[in-house]
């Protein structure tokens, strides 16, 4: 069920060499064929790329796309992938903390300006978990595929297998068996996803969302990231958004597909943010001891970004620029 056409691996290793980073040569990251910009530039003030967490090499990769005139959702997808592949980064893709069983497995959604979504959960030996949620999106007649049925698409789809679990975090993981003791810590273990909104050319919007999830989480564990709604949502006509933190709490109150709502509704992306922080604030008591964050980001291109807890900082690349912003603290103001 092909719904779109992809680059050839040629044209994928010549951006490769353009921009220096080995992921964009990799076959399963594909740019679709329609990524150029043909039209003018809508009324939009973009291009413009967002992502939580000072993860600046992926916001810039990101950026720099939309640039160069790709869309949307092609420039997220490559985006996340520089986090996917950074083995020092142990909360995304290879390298990422394993389970309670010493197993790695990944989550990750897709979704782009159309309102077509995908989504992969509890995926081993996969890094690139954002282009296989697209391959889920595009190829399949799903939104979610799970687990081994997960792995074999990915195996069948030119993705490669590897193992995941890295000397650092296998070492890292056996220290934790000494007392399996399950106590997130806030902004370190917490800051499980990288998540990446991306304003287009066309002024279009698409984002990704990907994760390896908490810390020695229970064998089967699911956060937010992998649902549509709740780690990621985008309206075209609207905005978009996503979350990272606690992911049991983002689902309660399905965030992101709230913060589009209240945007719907007149607020802007920073007010969004900051009643869906709120919400969970004010419901459940033992918010000082987990972090949620927010960012979005509106048709205009207007961004906004909140959180729990001090330390959370987002991304933003617009026009050249590629600056951190920091967000502000419910705690804090209250």
């Amino acid at each position: 069920m092909k719904r779109r056409n992809f680059l050839t691996s040629g044209a994928l290793n010549t951006l490769a060499l353009g921009f220096g980073l080995s992921g964009l040569a990799k076959p399963n990251l594909n740019l679709s064929s329609s990524s150029k910009s043909r039209t003018k530039k809508s009324k939009a003030s973009g291009p413009v790329a967002i992502c939580t967490w000072e993860f600046t090499q992926a916001n810039a990769t990101a950026g720099k796309l939309l640039d160069e005139g790709y869309n949307a959702l092609d420039a997220v997808i490559q985006g996340v992938a520089v986090e996917e592949e950074n083995i020092k980064n142990t909360t995304v893709g290879k390298g990422g903390s394993p389970d309670r069983e010493g197993n790695v497995t990944l989550d990750a959604c897709v979704m782009d300006h159309t309102g077509n979504c995908g989504a992969v959960m509890c995926v081993e030996d996969i890094t690139h978990v954002a282009a296989l949620a697209r391959k889920v999106m595009e190829d399949t007649p799903h939104v979610i595929l799970a687990g081994e049925g997960a792995k074999e698409f990915a195996l069948n789809s030119g993705f490669e297998a590897e193992n995941l679990l890295t000397e650092a975090s296998e070492k890292a993981w056996k220290e934790w068996l000494k007392e399996s003791k399950y106590q997130p810590i806030i902004n370190i273990e917490n800051h499980d996803t990288i998540g990446m909104l991306a304003l287009d050319a066309k002024g279009n919007i698409s984002g990704a969302c990907t994760t390896s999830g908490l810390a020695y989480k229970m064998k089967g564990r699911v956060g937010d990231s992998p649902i549509i709604g709740s780690g990621l949502f985008i309206d075209n006509a609207i905005g978009g958004a996503v979350a990272t933190g606690m992911g049991e709490e983002v689902i309660k109150t399905v965030g992101s597909f709230l913060i589009v709502e209240l945007m719907r509704n007149g607020m802007s992306p920073q007010e969004a943010c900051e009643e869906a922080v709120r919400r969970i604030v004010t419901t459940n008591p033992n918010h000082v001891n987990f972090q949620v964050a927010y960012i979005a980001i509106n048709k205009e291109g207007e961004t906004g970004c909140y959180c729990i807890h001090p330390g959370f900082k987002m991304m933003k690349y617009e026009k050249g620029a590629n600056n951190p912003i920091v967000a502000g603290s419910y705690l804090q103001k209250n």
